[in-house]
């Protein structure tokens, strides 16, 4: 029996991904990456926006046609697709056999027998579930980094956000727990750990009280792993005590990931976030005075209901002046269920797309004019691989870019590097996005 699987939508999707394809290998179940040669196929599905709601339908059809076409017997919708609309899916979706919600991903095994069975099932946990250190796991990431869920749900209640109506309230893994998968990945080699949550620095606070990211990451530090990289870190709880640490522990990354979502006072009251244009000024303030040669990297969302020319100005100036390393700029997208939804004021489309392109156009600029400035500094980086187009060529990522959101460091003239390396190089040029650098022997 084999099985192929696509996986949609962000880091923290993955992880359910790769539990669930370590429960079917130890189930005896192979694993192929041609869909053609699969009697199982199975898509994690993304819907936290409506551009990934249409991609995962999209590739959910894209794969029914092996069931005419290949050896598939059974087509599985997983995640959070099939967690928002359960019956609806199954029913004006006869392609699909089964679907799994996010708090079922532990019982794919249960969908599997069914579908062969011959019976079309729904499988939704009752509540969120969260993988431990002994769950069967098959990472699909390259031997040198991992992503480590420390926590499932959320939450805040952003107004335009369907992840809490999705994944539910939050729920953390002890710090014994995670510290265990920590020392289990380094031992198979990973060098690189990127903890992931909905909201990083919240971790702990239904199970200890009190968010406890610092006393998880000064138990981190004394494993063996060479990088630890703090995704998703709300500003809220991004307390003075997690920058003295982060600043002093050569281990966790120089690299603070602060999704923002706008600068007007307004909008983000309207968004109902916690923070202010001033207090967010405020942190990133304090987080570079005391965190040496820090990247800072932020989201932003466009278009939002009631956004002005005006709050749109305010968040251009922002930007501006604030001079992010990495900015992602998202439009807004109206979500079914959320509080925005019925919000009167919605901003028409081609606006939102002349507002989301101005802004990319100015973070461009920043970003290479940030890069050029590293012309001449030295940098340790992490290979990944070689260049596709000529074998002297080796790509990596330094402290300053997380893997698969950020660029890449380009080392000219290195053919012995090979992928898990870590070198150190010399910038030669920054550009828009990537770096290109001298290894230094």
């Amino acid at each position: 029996m084999k099985a192929g699987f696509v996986s949609l939508g962000c880091a923290k999707n993955l992880v359910d991904t790769e539990v669930m394809l370590g429960i079917m290998r130890e189930n005896g179940i192979e694993l192929t990456a041609e869909p053609a040669d699969a009697d199982i196929l199975i898509v994690n599905t993304c819907a936290f926006i409506l551009s990934a709601k249409e991609e995962s339908v999209t590739t959910i059809l894209n794969l029914a046609e092996y069931k005419q076409n290949g050896r598939c017997k059974a087509l599985i919708a997983a995640g959070c697709l099939g967690q928002l609309y359960k019956r609806e899916l199954l029913d004006e979706m006869p392609e699909v056999d089964a679907v799994i919600g996010t708090g079922a991903w532990n019982r794919i095994m249960e969908a599997i027998e069914e579908v062969l069975s011959g019976r079309r099932v729904i499988l939704i946990g009752e509540k969120e579930i969260i993988y431990d250190s002994k769950t069967p796991r098959l990472r699909t990431t390259p031997k040198y980094f991992a992503y480590v869920k420390i926590a499932e749900g959320c939450n805040n209640r952003c107004a335009f956000c369907s992840i809490p109506l999705i994944r539910g309230k939050q729920i953390s893994r002890p710090i014994e727990d995670v510290v265990a998968e920590v020392e289990r990945l380094v031992e198979q080699g990973v060098k690189e750990i990127n903890l992931i949550a909905q909201d990083t620095t919240a971790y702990g606070t239904d199970i200890y009280g009190r968010p406890k990211l610092v006393e998880l990451l000064r138990a981190l530090v004394k494993t063996d792993v060479h990088w630890i990289r703090i995704l998703y870190a709300y500003p809220k709880r991004f307390s003075d005590e997690l920058i003295d640490l982060i600043a002093s522990e050569e281990k966790i990354c120089n690299y603070v990931d602060l999704p923002l979502q706008h600068a007007s006072n307004k909008i983000l009251r309207r968004m109902n976030r916690p923070d202010t244009r001033e207090s967010i000024e405020a942190l990133l303030k304090k987080i570079r005075a005391k965190i040496p040669g820090v990247v800072v990297r932020s989201t932003f969302i466009v278009g939002f209901p009631g956004e002005t020319d005006e709050d749109f100005l305010e968040l251009k100036n922002f930007l501006q002046a604030q001079r992010l390393d990495k900015v992602g700029v998202f439009t807004y997208s109206r979500e079914e269920n959320t509080a925005a939804y019925n919000f009167s004021d919605q901003i028409p489309e081609e606006i939102m797309q002349e507002r989301y392109h101005d802004l990319m156009s100015l973070q461009s600029l920043i970003s290479q004019e940030l890069n050029k400035e590293l012309e001449g500094r030295e940098l340790e980086v992490l290979i990944e691989g070689r260049d596709e187009e000529t074998s002297k060529v080796v790509a990596g990522r330094s402290y300053r870019d997380a893997p698969e959101v950020d660029g890449l460091v380009y080392i000219e003239n290195d053919e012995s590097s090979k992928a898990g390396d870590l070198v150190r190089v010399k910038v030669l040029a920054g550009f828009v996005y990537d770096i290109a650098a001298e290894k230094i022997f």
